[in-house]
C-alpha cells in the first residue's frame, strides 16, 4: 500500500477489499453456526430484505442462487412486503448496522405475518427483533468498516441457511470456488501494477455507463455503479443486456459531441451469458463506439456462478478504490448519505 493510499483511505476501505475472500469465507462458517431450524419442504417463497450495501447482497443472492432453488426469490428494498408473505415464506432481513427502518418495519411486518425470518445484521434494533422473535441471528464481525464493504458477511450466510434447508444443494462447494478465485483475482488486484488501476486511469474524469448481461452481469453492474457512487463520489450508471437493446440504445443518435467528452461504457462479460449476448454486444459498440469516449471490457473468471460474479464485484471495487485515490478522495466517508439520515432522523 503506498502512502498516498494510507494519507487519503481514513476507513480502511481498501484493507477491507483486499481481505474479501476471507471475509466470505469466514461468512460461510458463520452461517452453519445457525445449524438447520427449518425444513425447505415448508418454503414456499424467500424473501430478502434490505437497503444499500446490504440490499446488493439481497440481489447477489437472488442472481446466484435463483436459479438453483424450486421456489422463487425475491429482494425487496421499500417499507412494505409483498402481499403473499406468510407462513410458507423464508425471509432474510438484512442491515449491517440492524438500524435500517425499511427493513426493520418490513421484517417486523413479516414476523406478524408467520413468515420464518432470518437476521444478518451487526446488532442494532433488528437484532434486539430478532431475540423477541426467537428468529436466529447471524451477527456481522466487527472490522468492516462499512456496510458496502460487507457484500461477503451478508450475502453468503442465507446460502448456507438455503443448503442446509435442502433448497439450494451444493452451496459449500460453489462458495469455497468463489473463495479461491477470489484469491486469485486479489494477489493480482493488490500488485504495484495491475489491471484495475490501470482501467481506473483510462476511465478518468469521465461517467462509466456500467453494461452486464442476464441477472448475474446486472447485478455486478449495479455493484460497479454503487461503488463508483460511494467511493470516489462519481456520477455512474448502468443497464443491462438484452433490456438496452431495446431502448437506451436509441438515445445514442444525438448529442455525440457532448457525450464523447463525458462517458465510457463498461462491458461486464461473463461465461453464463445466452449465447445472444456476444452479438448484442457487438451491435451496440458498433452504435456508440463514436459517440463516447471510450469502451472497456472486464471479462469475469472463475469456476461456477457465484465465482465469477463476485470475481466482477472484486474487481469494480478495486476500480473504485483507484478512481478515488486519482481524484484524492477519501473513499470511506459518505456526507451525502450521512446528510439524509440526519434530516430523516431529526
Amino acid at each position: 500500500m503506498t502512502d498516498r493510499v494510507e494519507r487519503l483511505d481514513t476507513l480502511g476501505m481498501y484493507e477491507a477489499a483486499a481481505a474479501f475472500p476471507e471475509q466470505v469465507a469466514e461468512a460461510a462458517e458463520n452461517g452453519r453456526r445457525i445449524g438447520d431450524f427449518l425444513d425447505g419442504d415448508d418454503v414456499t417463497n424467500v424473501v430478502v430484505l434490505g437497503m444499500g450495501g446490504s440490499g446488493i447482497a439481497g440481489d447477489l443472492l437472488a442472481a446466484a442462487a435463483g436459479p438453483f432453488l424450486s421456489v422463487p426469490v425475491v429482494v425487496v428494498k421499500e417499507y412494505e412486503l409483498p402481499g403473499f408473505v406468510g407462513e410458507g415464506s423464508l425471509v432474510f432481513a438484512l442491515s449491517f448496522s440492524g438500524n435500517t427502518d425499511e427493513t426493520i418495519e418490513a421484517a417486523t411486518e413479516a414476523a406478524s405475518q408467520g413468515a420464518r425470518v432470518v437476521a444478518v445484521c451487526r446488532g442494532g434494533e433488528l437484532g434486539r427483533l430478532a431475540e423477541t422473535w426467537a428468529a436466529p441471528h447471524v451477527p456481522i464481525p466487527d472490522g468492516i468498516p462499512m456496510p458496502r464493504a460487507g457484500l461477503g458477511a451478508l450475502a453468503i450466510p442465507p446460502m448456507i441457511v438455503l443448503e442446509d434447508a435442502g433448497l439450494f444443494p451444493g452451496a459449500s462447494e460453489w462458495i469455497r470456488e468463489a473463495v479461491v478465485q477470489l484469491r486469485r483475482r486479489r494477489d493480482e488486484l493488490i500488485a504495484d501494477a495491475n489491471p484495475a488501476r490501470d482501467l481506473a486511469r483510462r476511465l478518468q474524469r469521465t461517467f462509466p455507463l456500467v453494461y452486464g448481461a442476464g441477472a448475474l452481469g446486472h447485478v455486478a453492474a449495479l455493484r460497479w455503479k454503487n461503488q463508483i457512487n460511494e467511493n470516489p463520489k462519481s456520477p455512474a450508471f448502468l443497464n443491462r443486456y438484452p433490456e438496452l437493446c431495446h431502448n437506451e440504445v436509441a438515445g445514442w443518435a444525438q448529442s455525440g459531441d457532448v457525450t464523447r467528452q463525458v462517458f465510457s461504457v463498461v462491458n461486464l462479460r461473463h461465461d453464463h451469458e445466452h449465447p445472444s449476448i456476444g452479438r448484442r454486444v457487438e451491435l451496440v459498440g458498433s452504435l456508440v463506439e463514436e459517440v463516447v469516449a471510450r469502451i472497456e471490457e472486464v471479462h469475469a473468471e472463475g469456476e461456477g456462478q457465484l465465482a465469477q460474479v463476485l470475481d466482477l464485484v472484486l474487481f469494480g471495487d478495486f476500480v473504485s478504490l483507484h478512481l478515488a485515490f486519482q481524484e484524492e478522495v477519501d473513499p470511506g466517508p459518505i456526507p451525502a448519505l450521512d446528510f439524509i439520515k440526519a434530516a430523516l432522523n431529526e
